[in-house]
């Protein structure tokens, strides 16, 4: 594997916050304001290959920024997440969280959060549009 990523070009000026493992950026794209990532210091991949010590280090440094955002922008929630693999919609192949303030009316049905990157599967205050097979569930 090669060690490109956008992310190794930032120089630290750029910088909102950082830990030993991670430092975190406003993001080129926001689908919110304040909208930030947290990118691993170290060129990885995704989640699952973290050491231990980095992942608790990246969540220290989403703390850290949502008290930041929290001053700044006075958001109602949050959104925490990332994407590991190309099935999962992974585009830049080095470990990264988005860190998204929610606001008050900045979605017409903000229920099922995260869940809504299947739309038609988002909402489980109403029946699902089709039925969802379980029975050959690996677990």
């Amino acid at each position: 594997m090669t060690e490109e990523s956008p992310f190794l070009d930032i120089p630290s000026s750029e910088w909102i916050a950082s830990n030993r493992s991670a430092f975190a950026i406003f993001d080129s794209f926001p689908v919110a304001k304040g909208h930030c990532l947290i990118i691993s210091r170290r060129f990885i991949r995704d989640w699952w290959e973290a050491l231990p010590s980095e992942q608790a280090d990246i969540f220290a440094l989403v703390s850290e920024v949502k008290e930041l955002l929290d001053k700044q922008y006075s958001p109602a929630g949050y959104n925490i997440g990332t994407n590991a693999g190309s099935a999962a919609g992974q585009t830049i192949f080095h470990l990264h969280l988005h860190l998204i303030p929610r606001y008050i009316g900045d979605s017409e049905h903000p229920q099922g959060g995260v869940r809504n990157v299947f739309p038609e599967k988002a909402s489980y205050l109403r029946p699902p549009l089709r039925p969802i097979d379980n029975a050959n569930a690996p677990f």
